[in-house]
């Protein structure tokens, strides 16, 4: 892709309108409905999630310098004019599609959808089970499609741009998600140390997995953190 000026999107390549259907020519054919036909809106939301599943899925395989639009597309069986529809730069679409997975799979896959023991019967054995379902979203494909983008934003100001706004919602809504697994113990003054060090300690941790891989299970940090934050909250 021609890089723009610095600062600015970088937009998509051919951005000429393209209403092609999916399975157009040199396209990988669309899958066709054998059930009663789909409304206009669940084929736009359809072709949207498409899209940024293969978007994540490029960014996790091949990272962001790997990652163009025209990738993208294939992966998803979509025209260029779909593609643009929905997203009109390539920064606009990667950040998209991380924020998309992180906020969908968070809520389905993560601590927001754990089964937690109650604290009036096993205070130790519920914080035990937070830090280990906190520590498993940082295993997760979402996870290493952000930190491409973390680390393609430091020299890419168009990137960083569409990037630091939905980082903090994403970061608000992460933390809401934990306030409400410790909510015994928001009264208490240790805890917002107690989130922010489970949360920016995991964080550093899970990044050298990039280049060590190991066994998350039996990292002696995960020991560390139940330790800190039983000592400090309970």
């Amino acid at each position: 892709m021609s890089a723009g000026r610095a600062g600015e999107p970088e937009p998509l390549l051919d951005a000429s309108p393209d209403d092609a259907p999916d399975d157009a020519p040199g396209r990988p054919p669309a899958r066709r409905a054998t059930g009663p036909r789909r409304s206009r809106e669940q084929r736009t939301s359809d072709s949207r999630l498409r899209i940024l599943d293969a978007a994540v899925a490029c960014l996790v395989e091949s990272g962001y310098a790997g990652t163009t639009t025209l990738t993208i597309q294939a992966r998803a069986g979509v025209s260029r004019g779909r593609l643009l529809h929905h997203f009109p730069s390539k920064e606009t679409l990667l950040v998209a599609a991380a924020q998309h997975l992180a906020a969908t799979r968070f809520a389905s896959d993560g601590l927001a959808a754990a089964v937690l023991p109650a604290v009036s019967a096993d205070p130790e054995a519920r914080i035990d089970r937070v830090v280990d379902e906190m520590w498993s979203t940082f295993r997760q494909p979402y996870f290493w499609a952000s930190v491409e983008l973390w680390t393609a934003a430091r020299t890419d100001p168009a990137l960083a741009t569409a990037l630091l706004p939905a980082e903090r919602r994403l970061g608000a809504a992460i933390r809401q998600t934990l306030d409400a697994v410790f909510e015994h113990y928001l009264d208490s003054p240790n805890y917002p140390m107690v989130r922010e060090m489970l949360l920016t300690s995991m964080r550093g941790v899970a990044m050298t997995y990039g280049f060590d891989p190991r066994d998350h299970a039996t990292d002696p940090h995960v020991a560390q953190w139940k330790q800190l934050t039983k000592a400090l909250l309970l």
